[in-house]
């Protein structure tokens, strides 16, 4: 069993930035792919950024692409996803989520089987 929690959300101005962790509290996602997602108010859960389990490889949605940068660091069991440039469209509750095959990046929410809370994140104009 795999628990994952979010931190790092809050209010920051548009062109700030913002640095998400995701700990794995419980089990270990060393070899998991591991994804964040966000959900704005009204919309549909989106996919962000991905990575696979070592880290080899990386993928983010071109709306983020070149603001947004995910990493891991598998000896603290986390996920991070570095945002600069934030826009006020990037609000939204920012989700983290594993899967235990973990060689390729997954794009898809259905793929995935672990998710955490979420953690709110607020830009402002």
């Amino acid at each position: 069993q795999v628990r994952l929690v979010e931190s790092g959300g809050g209010l920051v101005q548009a062109g700030g930035s913002l640095r998400l962790t995701c700990t794995a509290t419980e089990g270990t996602v060393s070899k998991y792919a591991m994804g964040w997602f966000r959900q704005a108010p009204g919309k549909e859960r989106e996919f962000v950024c991905g990575m696979t389990w070592n880290g080899a490889s990386t993928f983010c949605r071109r709306p983020v692409e070149g603001r947004f940068i995910i990493s891991r660091d598998n000896s603290k069991k986390a996920v991070n996803l570095q945002m600069d440039s934030l826009k006020v469209e990037d609000t939204g509750v920012y989700v983290c989520a594993a899967v235990e095959l973990g060689e390729y990046v997954r794009v898809g929410a259905a793929e995935y089987e672990y998710w955490g809370r979420g953690t709110q994140v607020t830009v402002s104009s």
